[in-house]
């Protein structure tokens, strides 16, 4: 090195730091054989701590100021190091800056669902993320637990821990909440504050705490949400009479749309025919229609009921009678399937229904026992 440089490097008697990368939590003042000069100038701003290391020893931990490295301020060093004047001094130590502002913006999420009891749904499992902050309260323990002798650490190489803790937490204090799954939305941030203060416990032992954690989603398996939507269905259609029958109507137009345009198409000849006996061959009326007459309205097609099933312990349907008797060819329903349609009294077993006990005329019944 040529005489020139070192001569400038014993004289620059200034340390400090300023940092613009947002994510760096400690950085290591670099100086040629880690060499520091009496009386040289430390400067710490608001935001940042200066840990002094002297020959792999913790000897001081600076908040913010100015400071003149000497001997008579420094009690601590001077029990380690008596510090001597000229370019060869012996003194060589390190200067670690830590800031201490406060790190925003992290995220967290659980990587397997939680598995919990909720009084109102029994055993759900819930995913739940969100972001939180952290804080260096105690410089001297950071550095002797977390960083070591890293000249440049960032809050990335320490956030998966954090986040395997806020996690075990935050599976903790859901399943322990009492909190039903619907009404967990209105109390995010009471369990947030109480996933934080768990985890700034453990926290403090590597001298951080977490000031603020926020929970921004708490999501049900898609199957749950499905169910969810479809109780929520059911409260917009308001009365389950006029749902039932508006699903009814959907089903018949669904399973009888052939018959439904036979019957369309019978109701239109029929009333040709009528129209047909009100004009005469020349487009004129007859005289017997001359005379004011009132038309009888067809009264309205007959509603046809439809059927639920019970089938190992779950309800299907609806379906038509025409759908039933295709099921009772197939192998589907049998004599024995309990059947439920609106008004009547329970479920009844298919052949105790007369509507239903003709579908199975074509069939002969079981052989009596013992023969």
């Amino acid at each position: 090195m040529p005489i020139f440089d070192f001569l400038s490097g014993q004289f620059i008697d200034v340390i400090h730091w300023t940092d613009d990368t947002r994510d760096t939590m400690v950085w290591r003042f670099e100086r040629e054989g880690h060499e520091i000069k009496y009386g040289a100038k430390l400067t710490v701003r608001e935001g940042q701590a200066a840990v002094f290391v002297h020959e792999g020893q913790l000897a001081d931990v600076f908040p913010p100021g100015l400071y003149m490295l000497e001997t008579n301020n420094m009690p601590i060093m001077t029990s380690l190091q008596h510090w001597d004047h000229g370019f060869k001094s012996p003194f060589k130590s390190e200067i670690y800056y830590v800031s201490t502002a406060r790190f925003t913006d992290l995220k967290w999420g659980t990587k397997n669902p939680v598995m919990l009891r909720d009084p109102e749904f029994g055993p759900v499992r819930l995913r739940a993320y969100g972001t939180y902050a952290i804080k260096v309260t105690d410089p001297g323990l950071f550095l002797t637990e977390i960083v070591g002798t890293d000249g440049e650490f960032t809050r990335d190489e320490i956030s998966y821990q954090i986040r395997n803790i806020i996690v075990q937490e935050v599976s903790r204090t859901l399943a322990s909440s009492g909190i039903p799954v619907l009404d967990m939305a209105a109390n995010t941030a009471d369990l947030g504050k109480l996933v934080a203060a768990e985890v700034s416990k453990t926290l403090a032992t590597y001298g951080l705490v977490m000031p603020e954690m926020y929970i921004e989603n708490i999501s049900l398996p898609p199957a749950v949400e499905k169910a969810l939507d479809a109780r929520t269905s059911r409260g917009i259609a308001g009365n389950l009479d006029d749902h039932m029958k508006w699903r009814a109507a959907e089903a018949l137009a669904e399973s009888g749309g052939a018959a439904g345009s036979a019957m369309g198409m019978g109701m239109g000849a029929g009333l040709g025919m009528q129209m047909a006996g009100r004009v005469g061959p020349w487009g004129a009326a007859p005289a017997a229609a001359a005379a004011p007459t009132q038309a009888m309205a067809p009264p309205p097609p007959p509603v046809e009921h439809v059927w639920h099933i019970a089938e190992n312990g779950a309800t299907k349907g609806p379906f038509s009678r025409a759908r039933l008797g295709r099921m009772a060819s197939e192998g589907g329903l049998t004599r024995d399937t309990f059947v439920w349609t609106q008004g009547q009294d329970g479920w009844k077993r298919a052949e105790d229904v007369t509507e239903l006990a003709q579908l199975f005329t074509v069939m002969p019944p079981p052989p009596p026992p013992g023969v």
